[in-house]
């Protein structure tokens, strides 16, 4: 059964992942972790609004590059792109992450974290169990580019009942390869191969691409 709770500072719902063993990467290695509540879909851009709005001298998601124009924010409302408040919010780097996490009183999840939200405990390689197009916005959607937060719940779901953790956007974690911190979990323009539980990439921490999202955690 899923436990959840709505996070006061954002109005954000939250569900547990409970302590215990899980499988972990590709060769399936047990490890172990305390309980922790994540939240159930990535930060959307009406979401991130409430923090800008807290912020107000806070840089915007925006770029100057062409293939950002759907996803940058009005320089002068401060307002997200018409038609996607409930949208995962793009254009945002770790640095953006880790200020949106900081004044909700939660966290950037680690690796190790996101991956047990997202695959439950067995080892399975996608949220839901095998592989099976429409649910969730990887590449074989053919939607090319973001979609609505739950869109694909609760087909898409995880076993705690996280949804959209593969496909629609990367997400940032704060675990780190040298200079570069880990994102997790694919995007709409990944293909199903790379939208595994265990699919990973990085980046410079201020690299902000449409394809970057993020959800936060909260200890046990």
């Amino acid at each position: 059964m899923t436990t959840t709770l709505i996070w006061p500072k954002t109005g954000k719902e939250l569900v547990q992942v409970p302590a215990g063993p899980f499988r972990y990467g590709e060769g399936l290695e047990v490890r172990e972790l305390p309980t922790f509540w994540i939240a159930r879909t990535p930060i959307t851009n009406a979401e991130y609004k409430r923090f800008l709005d807290a912020n107000a001298t806070y840089p915007l998601p925006y770029s100057k590059e062409s293939w950002a124009q759907p996803y940058n924010w009005d320089p002068e409302t401060r307002m997200f792109p018409l038609g996607k408040a409930e949208h995962p919010v793009g254009l945002v780097d770790w640095y953006d992450a880790l200020a949106y996490v900081e004044w909700a009183g939660g966290r950037v999840p680690t690796e190790e974290e996101w991956e047990k939200a997202a695959r439950g405990d067995d080892g399975r390689r996608f949220p839901w169990g095998k592989w099976d197009v429409g649910r969730c916005n990887s590449l074989e959607a053919g939607v090319l580019a973001t979609t609505p937060v739950e869109m694909y719940s609760p087909t898409g779901d995880s076993p705690y009942g996280c949804a959209d953790m593969v496909g629609n956007v990367w997400e940032w974690t704060t675990s780190r390869n040298g200079d570069e911190w880990f994102v997790r979990g694919g995007s709409f323009l990944s293909e199903h191969l790379f939208v595994r539980v265990t699919s990973r990439d990085w980046d410079l921490p201020n690299s902000g691409i449409r394809l970057y999202g993020f959800r936060f955690v909260v200890s046990g």
